[in-house]
């Protein structure tokens, strides 16, 4: 079915409204036929009404939880037909209402407040903007997962006093080799050293740092402000594609990044540093910038994924020993990982985002599976 006929079915206002802003923009419609053919599929949805019903919202609310948008990574037709016919639910909701339908209430929100729809909507006399009271919203704990711990060595102290209390002094050490034995992995084989002797597996953050320790994604800015008690710093609403839903992250951008270039954006994010708090605002992530390669006062830009990538999708450092690395969960601060990598992080003479390894020279390029993360203009930066 054609772009004309599926805006067609829809109902008068919000047919206005799709038609409107479809006026100012033509990928409104889709970039690729893929991506025309689904919007056309929302259209029909929509039109046909069911999917905003008050016992569909819930089952609407979940397919939103990954999602910034309904097609691909831009906004289209589909999402302002769909808030559109979610407009008047949503003027009349309590706030009980909107608190259990947490992700619909965030797309809702995002696409009322994009600057498309807010033209369309201004030029329509049509779709006020709806006002969410989030002053009793529940809280989301979000727990970091500890870092491992080594396993302890006293339960090997305890045989040892009891032999040595029974047997002669040569005994305690052959029950130390036994106890060590006994702890040995299923997979040690691999891990010989010289002579036989068996070792245990290493915990995954020990060793020296690498770059795959870090964990880094793809992430959307879906809400930003300046904080409120601190003049260079940014409290954003990042997705990283997360069942949880956008995560809070702040950043010391004010003096170089106005915040119209904030809006809206697709960065690559810090993901497993340990949350700190930034002024009475806990942040959960760090965004990757770019420094021009004289300093701050030379610009910093944010470093951006490629065309085509998604919040929560996988950056990693190219080379066979770090693509399939998995990330650790959280980098102890004490073993400073991140502190020690950086150094090795930079842009190359093409802009694109690299970790060149100190020792070897060698180049491993930043990327996600859709392509290389660049900086817009920076050459020789370094990223932090």
């Amino acid at each position: 079915m054609s772009f004309q006929a599926s805006v067609s079915k829809l109902s008068g206002p919000v047919k206005a409204l799709v038609t409107t802003t479809a006026d100012d923009d033509s990928t409104f419609l889709g970039k690729t036929d893929a991506d025309q053919s689904e919007v056309n599929g929302w259209l029909e949805k929509v039109g046909q009404g069911d999917i905003v019903k008050q016992d569909n919202l819930a089952a609407l609310n979940t397919q939103l939880i990954p999602k910034t948008y309904v097609v691909s990574n831009y906004l289209t037709a589909a999402d302002v037909a769909l808030y559109g016919a979610l407009h008047p639910s949503f003027a009349q909701f309590q706030p009980t209402q909107y608190f259990s339908h947490p992700a619909l209430t965030r797309y809702f929100d995002h696409i009322q407040s994009s600057p498309p729809v807010r033209k369309s909507a201004e030029k329509l006399s049509s779709f006020p903007l709806v006002s969410f009271d989030l002053s009793h919203a529940p809280k989301l704990e979000r727990t970091a997962e500890p870092p491992k711990k080594k396993k302890e060595k006293a339960p090997a102290a305890a045989p040892t006093a009891e032999a040595t209390a029974s047997t002669p002094s040569s005994e305690p050490k052959t029950q130390k080799k036994e106890k060590k034995k006994d702890a040995a992995t299923p997979t040690q084989d691999a891990g010989k050293k010289k002579g036989g002797k068996a070792v245990a597996a290493p915990a995954a953050d020990e060793g020296e740092p690498v770059p795959s320790m870090i964990d880094l994604r793809v992430g959307h800015i879906i809400d930003v402000k300046k904080h409120p008690d601190a003049d260079g710093l940014y409290i954003e609403q990042i997705d990283i594609g997360e069942e949880t839903g956008p995560r809070t992250v702040v950043s010391g951008l004010v003096h170089y990044i106005p915040i119209e270039q904030m809006q809206d954006k697709y960065l690559v994010a810090v993901c497993n540093l340990k949350p700190a708090n930034m002024r009475g605002v806990k942040s959960f992530a760090m965004v990757l910038a770019a420094t021009h390669k004289d300093g701050k006062d030379g610009g910093i830009e944010l470093i951006q994924p490629p065309p085509g990538s998604k919040p929560g999708d996988r950056v990693y450092f190219e080379g066979e020993e770090f693509e399939g690395a998995t990330p650790l969960s959280q980098l102890n601060p004490k073993k400073k990982v991140f502190e020690t990598v950086q150094p090795g992080f930079t842009t190359l003479d093409t802009r694109e985002a690299a970790w060149v390894n100190p020792v070897t020279k060698k180049v491993h390029k930043i990327r996600t599976k859709e392509g290389v993360c660049l900086a817009p203009t920076l050459v020789g930066a370094s990223l932090s």
